[in-house]
């Protein structure tokens, strides 16, 4: 594999990254990786956000400008230039043997003057100078942000919030107990369960705490209302 076939290290995108901020718009040359357009050359014009899609490296392809993943373009050697097409000579008419004398026939076609024949051979030539025009890789639409949903426990209440890239869908609301686990019981990671687990229980016995309390009281005030109603 040659060093056009490899694609951008890791050291060449921070170059390429150091010469666009400094006004430059480094060379480079298509791998093969990037399909029919390969060996071709293009100029980087920017380096997008690496996080949100592979194909962060813009580069300037004739009048496009589409991304590029760093394994679809090297770094073009000094020197290099665009390669254009040249016309193939046209081959030399091969000699006609002599042949007997015929008897002479008149044909309905006119030969064309020497001049038409002329503006001809060169518009021929121009058409074969041109090169011939590669199909270019179209650009992928970028998808649409990432969506965070999330479940929080805190001072004795379950929260849940959304938020779709910076922006703000949900803001945290308050979820009985009961929705919260059927949200955990979706998630299977080690561990999260038993978080929960602990949680619910310290909950448990803060609750029946509170019972045990409250009944203490209520049997408190029953004898109180015994004793008010024996006096009478």
């Amino acid at each position: 594999m040659g060093a056009a076939d490899q694609g951008l290290s890791t050291d060449e995108v921070q170059s390429i990254r150091e010469a666009l901020a400094a006004g430059r718009k480094p060379k480079v040359v298509f791998t093969s990786s990037a399909g029919q357009v390969a060996g071709q050359l293009g100029q980087v014009v920017e380096l997008t956000d690496p996080e949100s899609s592979d194909e962060f490296v813009v580069v300037r392809f004739g009048r496009d400008e589409l991304p590029f993943s760093p394994a679809d373009v090297a770094v073009a050697p000094r020197g290099t230039g665009r390669r254009v097409a040249e016309p193939k000579p046209e081959p030399e008419p091969e000699p006609v043997a002599p042949v007997a004398a015929e008897p002479e026939f008149v044909l309905d076609r006119v030969p064309a003057p020497r001049q038409e024949r002329q503006e001809e051979s060169m518009v021929d030539t121009a058409e074969a100078a041109k090169p011939a025009r590669r199909p270019v890789k179209a650009a992928k639409p970028k998808g649409p942000a990432g969506l965070t949903v999330t479940l929080a426990y805190a001072d004795g209440e379950w929260t849940v919030a959304a938020q779709q890239g910076s922006k703000s869908l949900a803001k945290p609301y308050v979820v009985k107990p009961a929705e919260a686990l059927r949200m955990v019981a979706l998630v299977d990671v080690p561990g999260v369960h038993e978080a929960v687990e602990q949680i619910m229980a310290a909950e448990r016995a803060d609750a029946e705490q509170q019972a045990e309390k409250l009944r203490a009281e209520l049997a408190e005030i029953e004898a109180r209302l015994a004793e008010l109603r024996e006096a009478r």
